[in-house]
C-alpha cells in the first residue's frame, strides 16, 4: 500500500538553525514520536528503533535512515526503511525544503511511502490518517525544538 503525504510549517527560526537541527540526531528522535533510537551510522546514515501503533496493531520497528541531496540550507531527502516484525514493513522518503519567509522559515515536505504486511491490512483511512497524526506531532515537536 503506498501513500503521499505533502504539507508546510512556519518556523520563527533562521534557515541555518533550521537547518542545523533537521540534522542532529539528538533532535530529531527527541521529535519523532515513539522513536527510542537514533544514532549515526558509520556511512553517514542513522540506525532507527520507533515503537508504533497504528490502531489495534503495535510494533517496534527497526531500520535505517539515509540522508542524501543534501544542499544546506536549502533541504535534503530522507529516506528510511523499517522492520516491524509480524507487523510488516515501513518504507519511504520525503524530500524537505527549506525558505526564508516572514523572517523566519518556511519548511515544506513531500512524503511518499509503503508499507506492508499486517499494517496494509488495516486500510487506506485509518493508515492516512495515523500518518498524518504522526507528522503534525512530529512538526509541532520540531517547531518547539527550534524556537527553542
Amino acid at each position: 500500500m503506498a501513500m503521499t503525504m505533502t504539507g508546510e510549517v512556519q518556523l520563527a527560526a533562521p534557515r541555518e538553525s533550521v537547518w542545523a537541527k533537521l540534522n542532529d540526531p539528538e533532535v530529531l528522535k527527541a521529535c519523532i514520536p515513539g522513536c527510542e533510537e537514533l544514532e549515526r551510522t558509520e556511512d553517514g546514515g542513522l540506525r532507527a528503533v520507533a515503537k508504533m501503533k497504528v490502531g489495534p496493531v503495535s510494533a517496534r520497528f527497526k531500520g535505517k535512515v539515509t540522508l542524501s541531496d543534501l544542499d544546506p540550507p536549502n533541504g535534503y531527502k530522507i529516506s528510511g526503511e523499517g522492520e516491524g516484525g509480524v507487523a510488516g514493513f515501513a518504507k519511504g522518503g520525503a524530500v524537505v525544503a527549506l525558505a526564508e519567509k516572514d523572517g523566519g522559515t518556511l519548511l515544506t515536505y513531500n512524503v511518499e511511502a509503503q508499507i506492508g504486511g499486517k499494517l496494509a491490512q488495516l486500510g487506506q483511512r485509518l493508515i492516512n490518517g495515523t500518518a498524518k497524526k504522526l507528522a503534525d506531532e512530529f512538526f509541532a515537536n520540531f517547531a518547539k525544538a527550534v524556537q527553542g
